[in-house]
């Protein structure tokens, strides 16, 4: 369930898919995953910086923290970018590349890209 992020402006893009507040150490991460088909990958991660800008902006403002955009991005078939283990290293705990990979595949829905990733894969083989 994804829930709006509370600020003092109207923000068109302010539902994350996880905010992580760290008071001690005055810093904040929003954390957005997706899938994309994988030759989308990499622009999904800029598209994802970039929407979410503003709502950095405003919570740096309002909370007075460092916040910074963490877009955890992964392919229809497990394709990642070059920046995706630096990313990942910026979320507290221990993250397995191999294992964020091999999670999200089979829980697609018939309706997600990741459907049309495997259709067009099996046109093009036949």
């Amino acid at each position: 369930m994804e829930s709006t992020s509370s600020t003092d402006r109207t923000i068109p893009n302010n539902k994350p898919d996880i905010i992580i507040r760290d008071n001690e150490n005055r810093t904040s991460m929003l954390i957005i995953v997706a899938i994309s088909m994988d030759r989308n990958v990499i622009k999904k991660e800029a598209e994802k910086i970039l929407k979410y800008k503003n709502l950095t902006i405003e919570i740096q403002r309002m909370w007075n923290v460092k916040t910074n955009v963490i877009p955890v991005i992964i392919g229809a078939t497990g394709t990642i970018s070059k920046s995706f283990r630096k990313c990942v290293s910026n979320i507290p705990g221990n993250h397995e590349v191999k294992e964020l990979q091999k999670s999200h595949i089979g829980h697609c829905t018939p309706t997600s890209e990741c459907a049309n990733v495997e259709i067009q894969w099996s046109q093009r083989r036949n």
